[in-house]
């Protein structure tokens, strides 16, 4: 299974009319998630959530491929 690279955001049974919407609802959940936290706080948010999402998608050539993009992109 390849890494899905384009967006691929929804909501079982929500309709949105606009195709980035969705993108644009877990945005906002994560920016949600993030407020009022210290930095450190922030980070160990991220490890976790990183963590959590790595161990549901369990696919170890996804991962890779995943951390491949996201290096090369810093």
């Amino acid at each position: 299974m390849p890494l899905i690279t384009e967006s691929n955001f929804h909501q079982p049974g929500k309709r949105y009319f606009r195709a980035y919407s969705a993108g644009d609802d877990f945005y906002q959940a994560l920016i949600d998630t993030h407020r009022d936290l210290s930095d450190e706080q922030s980070a160990r948010v991220n490890a976790r959530l990183l963590l959590l999402l790595s161990n549901h998608i369990g696919n170890l050539d996804v991962l890779r491929e995943a951390m491949d993009i996201a290096r090369e992109e810093t």
